[in-house]
């Protein structure tokens, strides 16, 4: 079975346009890299865990943000990695510089015996739909394509 995380795509509306927040992984690893690596604030489903708290508890997690319904169901997606996200979409605005985001613990540099601690989460964004799909994972960009489309059907 694969593994399952949920997460939450907070989207606003600005001069007419559509933009959703996306936040970019913490850690050395990821400090060059940009497109295609940007993603919704996500996480694992803990056993037992109902997925849209799981979704709360990581957007919280990951951002500092607040969350508030309403909550729109999207689609799960699949990951390369096999990995089902399950997400939902709500209405908010925040100011990104303000993140805060939990950390991990890394050794680094690598087997130098050190240990340091980074952000899970280093930068956050709000973003056009075509900037999205430039900075998402291209199996997570299928959720902003989605909530578009349910926003014009209901708007």
């Amino acid at each position: 079975m694969p593994k399952t995380s949920a997460g939450l795509l907070m989207y606003r509306r600005a001069g007419g346009e559509l933009q959703v927040l996306l936040v970019h992984p913490g850690g050395p690893l990821w400090k060059h890299k940009d497109a295609g690596w940007w993603s919704i604030p996500k996480g694992e489903i803990a056993e037992g865990e109902d997925a849209l708290a799981a979704a709360q508890r990581e957007f919280r997690e990951e951002t500092g943000f607040a969350v508030r319904e309403p909550f729109i169901e999207l689609t799960p997606v699949q990951l390369r990695s096999g990995k089902i996200v399950h997400a939902w979409a709500f209405e908010g605005d925040c100011d990104p510089a303000a993140l805060r985001s939990n950390t991990f613990t890394l050794e680094w540099p690598p087997r130098s015996g050190k240990r340091c601690e980074f952000p899970e989460v280093d930068r956050a964004g709000f973003f056009t739909v075509p900037q999205a799909k430039e900075k998402m994972s291209e199996r997570q960009f299928p959720l902003v394509e989605e909530l578009r489309s349910r926003l014009k059907l209901q708007g």
